[in-house]
């Protein structure tokens, strides 16, 4: 393996000179510090991570905190898009990713927080996982840099998918097609869902328009077989709805069934919308009208502010950022008209 050493014999310099031209210091001369870089390249120099983490007190590794109740782990389209904009970014700015657990290590079980130690990592990020657990409160009131995504801690950076505008927009988008009997079917209880349903009920009641206890049900996220028995629900009621929200755009697959087994359709006889705005929504028929989150810029925001957390902690703001999404307008909701209200 070529060292720092064997490039100072070949350009004639000192190990400390080749070690200020590779990492760009300014008091080398240009054409010096270039004959030093190509040489290191033509010989396949590498820098050493260990040796730069006891330089910078840094491993230029982050770590990814993800999980899931239905352990659908990277086949989970939304935050699978998200994860994959964070390392994106992430490997853009010379960092590695290192998913994070409570593994054994000699015979314990260790914490997320042991195990982010245990690894060197700089920072972390974490995504759909439950966050109230004592083994999460313990990493993100660590000292170790952490952004959020999708959840709000005091004191953290926390970036989010704008679920009460994206919420809103869908809304007003249904009414607008003229529709009065508006249904939803929302996930389990988490931050987003509470967003969602509140924006849901608010912006009803701006229409005017003022929903049953009988029209609101629980499934969860990604979750095709329960969204699709209350959708049933909903088609046996006896003054049933004319559009469904559902959960989001996986689950919504289980209410499209539920429609067809009954021998109805979308969107003649009842009206279905989505969220997130994954491909799945799209190759449904009709196709979906949903939101599309911004997945991309959930995770390169996430990395960026991580980063940021780590080299320039100082002057870096904590705060929520708000990402919006956009509404998608398929073919699953009816325009009614108005005298047929």
């Amino acid at each position: 393996m070529v060292s720092m050493k064997d490039i100072a014999e070949k350009c004639n310099v000192s190990v400390a000179t080749v070690s200020k031209a590779l990492n760009g210091y300014s008091d080398i001369g240009k054409k010096k510090r270039e004959e030093i870089q190509t040489a290191a390249r033509e010989m396949g120099y590498f820098p050493n991570s260990s040796a730069r983490a006891l330089k910078t007190n840094r491993t230029y590794d982050l770590g990814i905190l993800f999980s899931d109740n239905l352990h659908s782990g990277l086949t989970h389209d939304y935050f699978a898009a998200i994860l994959d904009s964070f390392k994106v970014t992430a490997e853009a700015r010379g960092y590695d990713i290192t998913f994070t657990s409570m593994n054994m290590i000699a015979n314990r079980r260790m914490s997320y927080y042991e195990h982010c130690r245990y690894r060197g990592l700089d920072g972390v990020v974490i995504a759909n996982i439950d966050f109230t657990t004592p083994e999460v409160l313990e990493l993100v009131r660590s000292n170790l840099p952490v952004v959020t995504v999708d959840f709000i801690f005091d004191g953290r950076i926390a970036i989010v998918s704008d679920n009460v505008k994206g919420m809103k927009d869908l809304v007003d988008y249904v009414c607008g097609m003229g529709h009065r009997k508006i249904a939803y079917i929302h996930g389990d209880d988490n931050s987003v869902t509470r967003d969602r349903v509140s924006s849901f009920h608010r912006a009803l009641y701006l229409h005017g328009i003022e929903t049953p206890d009988s029209y609101i049900r629980i499934s969860r996220y990604r979750d095709g077989e329960t969204t699709m028995h209350r959708m049933e629900e909903l088609l046996n009621l006896s003054d049933r709805p004319t559009c469904v929200f559902t959960p989001d755009d996986f689950s919504a697959v289980g209410a499209y069934h539920a429609v067809q087994e009954a021998g109805l359709r979308i969107p003649e006889d009842i009206s279905i919308v989505g969220y997130d705005g994954i491909a799945v929504s799209q190759a449904l028929f009709p196709r979906l009208t949903t939101i599309r989150q911004d997945t991309k810029t959930i995770g390169q925001q996430a990395a960026e502010e991580l980063i940021a957390l780590i080299e320039t902690p100082k002057t870096t703001l904590i705060e929520k950022r708000l990402i919006e999404g956009k509404l998608i307008e398929g073919g699953s909701v009816l325009r009614i008209p108005q005298d047929c209200v």
